[in-house]
């Protein structure tokens, strides 16, 4: 009678936490397997069975089947209880709706099983709710429910579950670190990357050969390090760059040798006897050199291309010499020299004279004229680019003079040659248009001076009488050609001059002053004032 009573009260005891636990189950309705189908049968959850054998041994219980089976199935019981207590607790603290809920299985109708898989016997904990499952599927979002089951675990398994937490905090640590180390490397590579650090560059600073090396105007630096690299100076751009160092450079053309240290070749390119091609033409200069009568040679334009395309490049002499230029300048074609149109016909009156392309090359700078070019191709590119400036600056646009392009640049020519004070041009302008209009000669030193072997302010002798078509002294009007370059000051004076009656104008001393007048006898005056100052000897 005791036995029975005490097993029947145990009976209900754990039928009624069985039905309590059932009860939550069907609400919760986490079942997802087939109709009917216990947890354990889908797989979510491990089977728990009182009566049933013991499964492998886990690595955390030692001691291999006979231990197993030495154990009391009380200790199971208690981690199942342990388990269903917990879960029940967190089912009750979830929300009471949630989405997609199974819906609640009838209580008293079984359920049949899947025909692929017998069903088994029910155990003893689930005899009042038939094939409902032990315990709910816990929800993987449900993190405090996972983190006790995890914990039983631990505890099942021997495992201390307070150095959990601290293992995960270890690992995140090693990996935090880890990541922070890769980014420091990275960063560091490509920081050196971009600033040079890492570019390869040659130590050699003699090199192997010369190479001619043509840099277009207004390339940026890292343009200047692709352009050597390719030409075999230095090893990397990136090493020129740093070498570099910010230093301003030039485009042109430069005689650099291969295989070069980036600073050795940065140091030639900063060295002006390494820049080849580079051409200034000044203003009121002739085509031919000049020697004046205090000895001195003025370099003409023809001497100035031949010195800036000479170069001798790996024991070859490269560049144009003069003669080369006056045989161009004599025989090309005027369109394989570039002539302008409103120039063409002036040129075709003198051929075979190299003085045909006079004045028709600007004053300025060129930073490079090819020296491996021939003459014509070098003259064509001078004429070209100098017609563009000259009407650029209202040859064709801005002319109120009354003469031809052409004629305007002839006429400024003398002006240019005419005054060392560049105040003045706009008065001796006006002269030269107002002797043109009286059909008077013009006799100014400057177009004597052209033809002649030296170049004298103060013209004497046979100088006058010299028999050419550029002496002004003997012809009427203005010389054939302009007699030397004209600058941008010169030409505007011409297109545009002041109204005014001057016809006669003088130097009267070294300082450049020039005095303008309207009458021959006021020209006489100005003149003694000339020679009083030993400015002139002739006349006085």
């Amino acid at each position: 009678m005791t036995d029975d009573a005490g097993a029947s009260s145990g009976s209900e005891e754990r039928d009624d936490r069985t039905v309590g636990s059932t009860r939550h189950r069907a609400r919760r309705g986490q079942s997802s397997g087939p109709a009917g189908a216990p947890v354990w049968m889908t797989g979510q959850v491990d089977r728990v069975d009182d009566d049933a054998e013991p499964s492998q041994a886990e690595p955390s219980r030692a001691g291999g089947a006979a231990e197993q089976a030495a154990t009391p199935n009380i200790v199971r019981h208690v981690d199942r209880a342990t388990t269903e207590e917990i879960a029940d607790e967190q089912a009750e603290a979830l929300p009471e709706q949630q989405p997609q809920a199974t819906p609640e299985l009838p209580e008293h109708e079984d359920q049949p099983a899947p025909e692929s898989e017998p069903v088994k016997p029910a155990s003893p904990a689930t005899t009042d709710s038939d094939d409902i499952p032990l315990a709910p599927k816990v929800p993987v979002w449900h993190s405090d429910l996972v983190e006790q089951l995890e914990a039983g675990r631990a505890v099942a398994s021997g495992t201390d579950p307070d150095r959990m937490p601290q293992r995960r905090s270890r690992r995140g640590w090693i990996a935090a670190a880890v990541v922070g180390l890769v980014a420091v490397l990275g960063g560091g590579y490509l920081a050196a990357d971009r600033f040079g650090l890492l570019a390869s560059d040659y130590s050699d600073t003699a090199g192997s050969a010369d190479v001619l090396v043509t840099i277009p105007d207004n390339s940026t630096l890292t343009r200047f390090g692709e352009i050597l690299t390719d030409n075999g100076v230095v090893s990397s751009s990136k090493a020129f760059i740093r070498a570099a160092d910010g230093q301003p450079l030039s485009g042109g053309i430069y005689k650099l040798r291969k295989g070069v240290s980036a600073a050795t070749a940065v140091g030639m390119m900063t060295d002006s006897t390494h820049r080849v091609g580079r051409l200034v033409v000044p203003e009121g200069v002739q085509l031919e050199s000049k020697r004046g009568v205090d000895g001195k040679t003025i370099p003409g334009v023809f001497s100035l291309i031949a010195d800036a395309t000479a170069a001798t490049v790996n024991g070859q002499q490269v560049g144009v010499s003069v003669a080369d230029l006056e045989s161009a300048a004599k025989s090309a074609a005027p369109d394989a020299l570039g002539v302008p149109t409103w120039a063409r016909e002036a040129v075709d009156k003198l051929p075979g004279d190299y003085r045909r392309i006079e004045g028709l090359i600007a004053p300025g700078t060129w930073e490079a004229v090819d020296p491996q070019a021939g003459a014509a191709d070098i003259l064509k590119k001078l004429i070209t680019d100098s017609a563009q400036r000259y009407e650029s600056w209202g040859l064709l646009t801005n002319n109120r003079s009354g003469l031809q392009p052409y004629e305007v640049l002839v006429a400024a020519s003398v002006a240019e040659r005419e005054v060392r004070d560049t105040a003045d041009l706009p008065k001796v302008a006006r002269v030269i248009l107002n002797r043109l209009a009286k059909k008077q000669r013009l006799e100014m030193d400057s177009t004597t001076n052209y033809t002649a072997a030296e170049t004298n302010i103060d013209v004497h002798g046979d100088n006058y009488k010299a028999n050419t078509r550029w002496n002004t002294y003997r012809v009427t009007g203005l010389p054939p050609t302009p007699i030397a370059t004209v600058g941008e000051l010169a030409l505007k004076a011409m297109l545009d001059p002041p109204q005014g009656d001057w016809l006669y104008f003088i130097t009267v001393d070294k300082q450049g002053t020039t005095k303008f007048s309207a009458t021959f006898q006021e020209h006489l005056r100005n003149r003694k004032i000339a020679c009083a100052n030993k400015f002139l000897k002739t006349g006085c």
